[in-house]
């Protein structure tokens, strides 16, 4: 594996190119519904959009993200890029931890800092990661993949390769949204070399064995099935889009900044813990700078790409299937579904289970400080 260190640099004329769009957006007529009922506010978006083409300093946020050392790597003619920061401690433990959509590397550096040195927000040093955070391919700067078939079960064996030609030969994997399902197949796949994986979210598409030889489903497991599918047929618009036309929609959102920033923002809104206040939680330069890696990447369509992928390769498990590393999962009440324990078990060794006091789908995001606490406490048992 060959490796190099990398900064973001984003040419002026790109800046310069996106704040000309901006300013002529042709902008959709409102409707009477209430707001955020039919989808992005129009007049918040309009704020948006002011915000990003006159107020947000993009060199300002290029910096913050170069402060995280960051580096390409060629794995087998793929390129990924990564962050790989060493751990302030005695020992620190490594762990590789996965983004999802709509989110990026961006999302952790919070919770980077307090993994990777806890005695400076008062834990303790025998706790600290050296922490490895991969773009997925076709996410920001990693190369989208040459061909089809990279699903989460490729992007495993993709970060097992990273991690071993990082010179780690056991490691841990935490993850949310693509990335938690990127953590069960490393699980699955590399239990010989993954210790153990903490979540914060279930796969959608994960389904344990439920033939006859196995428990018939509990009454929790049953409600959890019905509230899945009714939020599917609700709110899952965007999933089933991104599943079976996504080159349609790309050609949409890579051409217009406003419609990639309403199509990413509205899913920070309604997933979030915000209580419909979306700035309440995440301030308009976090969710620029997460929506403007996507726009100076023209990633935009490759990243949902993965959602093609993901559905001709679902996470399904034949009868008698175990995954074998432990398993820890955060459970944050905001989240998007809520399995019951008993649904995990039928698959996995859950050894760490906590039903979180505030929080949702974008957890490092939302509350880094509980995330990482529980990371730590799960990892805490695993460690040489």
């Amino acid at each position: 594996m060959q490796t190099k260190p990398f900064q973001i640099a984003v040419p002026d004329a790109d800046i310069h190119d996106l704040r000309r769009r901006i300013k002529a957006t042709r902008w959709a007529p409102a409707t009477l519904s209430p707001a955020w009922q039919q989808g992005i506010e129009t007049a918040w978006l309009r704020e948006l959009a002011a915000h990003w083409a006159d107020r947000f300093d993009w060199r300002a946020a290029e910096r913050g993200l170069n402060r995280q050392p960051q580096f390409l790597a060629d794995i087998d003619g793929q390129r990924v890029h990564y962050v790989h920061r060493r751990g302030m401690g005695p020992a620190p433990y490594p762990i590789v931890i996965t983004h999802g959509w709509p989110g990026s590397f961006f999302e952790f550096h919070a919770l980077v800092d307090l993994l990777c040195d806890p005695a400076a927000s008062g834990g303790d040093p025998a706790d600290a990661f050296d922490v490895v955070v991969p773009s997925l391919p076709g996410f920001a700067f990693s190369q989208a993949p040459a061909q089809g078939g990279t699903s989460a079960f490729q992007v495993a064996d993709l970060w097992a390769s990273l991690m071993r030609g990082l010179g780690y030969e056991r490691f841990g994997a935490q993850g949310g949204d693509l990335g938690a399902g990127v953590s069960v197949a490393l699980a699955a796949r590399h239990a010989d070399v993954v210790d153990g994986i903490h979540l914060n979210f279930l796969p959608s598409s994960y389904e344990p064995a439920t033939g006859a030889a196995q428990s018939p489903l509990t009454s929790a497991e049953a409600n959890y099935l019905r509230e899945k599918n009714e939020w599917v047929a609700l709110e899952g618009g965007y999933a089933h889009m991104h599943a079976t036309k996504p080159l349609t929609l790309a050609a949409s959102l890579n051409d217009s900044p406003i419609g990639l920033a309403a199509w990413i923002a509205e899913k920070f809104r309604a997933w979030s813990d915000c209580g419909g206040d979306i700035e309440r939680v995440f301030p308009k330069d976090e969710l620029l700078t997460n929506i403007s890696l996507y726009w100076h990447t023209q990633s935009i369509g490759s990243s949902i790409q993965m959602y093609w992928e993901n559905r001709l390769q679902p996470m399904r498990f034949a009868e008698g299937q175990r995954v074998l590393p432990p398993v820890g999962f955060a459970h944050f009440p905001k989240e998007i579904n809520h399995p019951p324990r008993s649904w995990l078990e039928r698959t996995f060794d859950v050894v760490q289970w906590t039903d979180m006091p505030g929080g949702g789908h974008f957890a490092a995001l939302e509350k880094p400080t509980l995330l990482a606490a529980e990371i730590r406490r799960f990892f805490r048992a695993l460690r040489p």
